[in-house]
């Protein structure tokens, strides 16, 4: 529905002008989501990932110095929120419209090619509108990064139990390419057998064709028996080194 307010111009005419309600009513994310379709019981975006290149390095998103170690070095967000998502984050900038702020965010950003989606912590024994919310604001950035940047925003699988995967598997549904992460999986019995479940559910009902890993240990040997369903069905794994994993291989001799 339209509103309009009158202006009343210099000879005194007065003549009606639309009111820009997203902004009055702080509904600026519209801008992103009217650009993608809608999906599911409570119209989250869907995302679109299909690239044949990927990231040959993850940088942090603390790690600006590292954004251009290569040419196809990725940015993720695998860090306590606090780091990115604060008030002065991108996800409140895109909310609230902050053209400063997010001049500042094309100024860090620009040149980065490959994104990881923002890995927003969603906890099992969180309300579950809390979830959806932080997940939303995930699915904002990715449009924006790659709206703005005309970057490749890789989709993140994440879930905090098995009850939110058809939510955010639905967001994904034409991905041929999405990511995960193996960071406090690989020691957690629990967590490993959640992680164990969504990988195959994602490669059961996703069209994919690669898994991009963030994976901090000193070898792939761990990731790829994680992984080994995904490979058994024929799903390319990538695995890009970041500076923990360098971390952790030196330690280990290089092995």
């Amino acid at each position: 529905m339209k509103k309009y307010d009158w202006i009343i111009a210099e000879d005194g005419t007065r003549y009606p002008q639309e009111k820009d309600l997203k902004k009055k009513c702080v509904l600026n994310y519209l801008e992103l989501t009217n650009k993608t379709r809608l999906t599911g019981w409570f119209d989250l975006p869907e995302l679109h990932c299909d690239t044949t290149v990927f990231p040959d390095y993850l940088a942090l998103y603390n790690q600006p110095g590292l954004y251009h170690k290569s040419d196809r070095t990725g940015v993720a967000f695998f860090l306590y929120d606090k780091v990115f998502a604060g008030q002065n984050g991108l996800g409140n900038a895109i909310y609230y419209n902050n053209k400063r702020q997010l001049d500042e965010f094309r100024e860090r950003f620009s040149g980065v090619r490959f994104f990881i989606m923002p890995d927003y912590s969603l906890f099992g024994d969180l309300d579950p509108l809390e979830n959806l919310l932080r997940f939303r604001t995930a699915l904002w950035i990715s449009i924006w990064l790659a709206e703005e940047l005309d970057a490749v925003v890789i989709p993140l699988i994440t879930v905090p139990s098995r009850e939110y995967l058809d939510l955010v598997l639905e967001c994904f549904q034409s991905c041929s390419v999405v990511a995960f992460s193996t960071k406090g999986y690989v020691g957690n019995h629990e967590e490993r057998a959640l992680l164990d479940e969504v990988i195959r559910e994602t490669v059961d009902r996703l069209p994919l064709k690669t898994i991009v890993v963030y994976d901090v240990c000193g070898d792939n040997y761990q990731a790829q028996d994680i992984f080994h369903y995904a490979l058994e069905k024929g799903v390319e794994l990538v695995i890009p080194p970041n500076s923990l994993k360098d971390r952790n291989t030196a330690r280990k001799g290089g092995k």
